[in-house]
């Protein structure tokens, strides 16, 4: 599967949804991409970055002005969401936890999702909003994968700090033998949020004979909502949205998605290529939050599961 063949807009935050689904087409055999998952890329000019962007991504000039800027994804429970004009959720946790470690105050961009994850990089990382605003210093919770680091040269990924899961969630009361599968949807009622991985998934699989099932809502918090009011029978998302938004008599697990390329990925952090000193102590702050147990805490707050990424 080709990573970058093409991006699909995901209204939930850039990820890369139609990739993840394995709907793009291989372009060079698996084993030359295994050996160097950049054979086949061939390097583009350089876009010129605007004098702007240079002011203030410096870790001496951040160090010496006394903050540094994250970008969070807007509106996006329970990863990130302003609340009485406080920056609140796990990713908003662990960029307060890379400013200590860097000693210097955070603060926060809220950022909605762009077409797709590269023009998310493009608006925050390294050259800035068409209009108005500015690049930060970090952009959290970017879907890491070797093969889109090969195309986007501009940025570089540190700080890989959890691994993302798709799962089910069901009401109890509909199954009480078990989880459902996917296979069930043909005839099951199952909520997924509008344009999203499991969308996609669910309405291709098996030649389209789940998508009878599918009911779709403009977030996975409306589609949990749906789930938890007895409207639908299951949901399927991100098990960290599903987790958060479940109910009472709901449940969940994570079962065999047969013919989903990628059904976990890690989430890392954004920095500009330029700025390796940086990039370097935002990686030495993800890695000491993993293994003191900071990390694991700030999501056991909020009631989640930290699956640490796997090397």
């Amino acid at each position: 599967m080709d990573w970058t063949a093409t991006v699909v807009k995901r209204a939930g935050r850039g990820v890369m949804a139609a990739l993840l689904a394995g709907v793009v087409g291989v372009t060079v055999p698996m084993q030359a991409r295994a050996e160097d998952p950049c054979a086949d890329y061939v390097p583009q000019e350089k876009p010129q970055n605007a004098a702007r962007d240079i002011v203030g991504q410096d870790l001496d000039q951040i160090v010496e002005r006394g903050f540094m800027t994250f970008a969070l994804y807007d509106d996006y429970p329970p990863y990130s969401w302003e609340e009485g004009g406080k920056a609140k959720g796990v990713d908003a946790d662990i960029a307060r936890l890379i400013a200590d470690f860097v000693g210097v105050e955070p603060r926060f961009n809220f950022v909605s999702a762009g077409e797709n994850l590269e023009a998310d990089l493009r608006f925050n990382i390294w050259k800035g909003p068409v209009v108005g605003g500015a690049v930060s210093n970090v952009m959290m919770r970017v879907p890491y994968d070797n093969v889109f680091a090969c195309r986007t040269e501009l940025v570089v990924y540190p700080g890989q700090y959890q691994e993302e899961h798709i799962a089910i969630a069901y009401r109890e009361s509909e199954y009480p033998d078990g989880g459902p599968v996917p296979a069930y949807f043909r005839f099951d009622s199952v909520a997924v949020e509008n344009d999203s991985i499991s969308d996609f998934y669910l309405t291709g699989f098996a030649g389209g004979q789940t998508a009878a099932g599918v009911r779709r809502y403009p977030t996975m918090k409306e589609a949990m909502e749906a789930l938890n009011a007895g409207e639908t029978m299951a949901a399927m998302g991100p098990l960290a949205q599903l987790e958060f938004f479940k109910g009472e008599g709901v449940a969940i697990h994570e079962p065999p998605l047969a013919g989903l390329a990628k059904s976990k990925w890690p989430l890392a952090t954004a920095v500009h290529f330029s700025y390796r000193p940086l990039a370097y102590t935002v990686d030495d702050a993800i890695t000491e939050g993993l293994s003191n147990g900071k990390i694991a805490e700030i999501f056991g707050t909020y009631g989640l599961t930290h699956n640490p990424p796997e090397w």
